[in-house]
């Protein structure tokens, strides 16, 4: 697979959030803002390209029954680096993000890439696919946040789009809104892939 397939795979082909469904979580509960869905989707994607690496590293040290512990040791560390950070320098961010953070250690996506791709390729292919899947899954954040920012705010990033007349649809960012705008866009998707 040549590199710009491995690299952009994580954006069309085997997206994350939109074709595997994975990592719902915290892409249900942060995306109420574009925001939230830009911090969560670069702090996932730091711990992915990082742990990819450092277990692509030392994938022929790791004994093969202790495996998935000793990836989440690695997971875990990057996780403490991202939330310390966050919490030093952007802590307006942190607080509404709160408990996601520590959560990216048990992220299915991030455990996924490291025992399906890093554990068996080098580090150069396990870095684009860390960054593939890691921007595929802040691009999947970074949509569901734009239509329920708008939907339910009628702004984007603090700045009104919608005229002031627009009666902002409060279930947009709720709960409820992140399962309707999710649905709609993979159902839009699955009628495209059979066209």
């Amino acid at each position: 697979m040549s590199a710009m397939k491995e690299f952009t795979k994580g954006f069309i082909k085997e997206n994350p959030v939109f074709i595997m469904a994975l990592g719902l979580c915290p892409t249900l509960a942060v995306t109420s803002s574009v925001e939230n869905a830009l911090g969560m989707g670069f702090a996932a994607t730091f711990v992915l390209v990082a742990s990819n690496i450092f277990i692509s590293l030392l994938k022929n040290f790791i004994p093969s029954q202790v495996r998935i512990p000793a990836y989440i040791v690695v997971i875990a560390s990057f996780v403490t680096i991202v939330d310390m950070v966050m919490h030093a320098f952007l802590p307006p961010l942190h607080a509404k993000l709160g408990l996601f953070i520590p959560l990216i250690v048990v992220n299915c996506i991030i455990l996924g890439r490291a025992e399906a791709f890093a554990s068996k390729n080098n580090v150069y292919k396990s870095i684009l696919d860390g960054l593939g899947m890691g921007l595929g899954f802040t691009f999947s954040l970074t949509i569901l946040g734009v239509i329920r920012e708008i939907l339910g705010a009628g702004q984007l990033l603090g700045f009104n789009v919608l005229p002031s007349s627009y009666q902002p649809m409060l279930v947009a960012i709720l709960a409820p809104g992140a399962f309707f705008t999710l649905g709609f866009i993979m159902a839009v998707i699955n009628l495209v892939k059979k066209k």
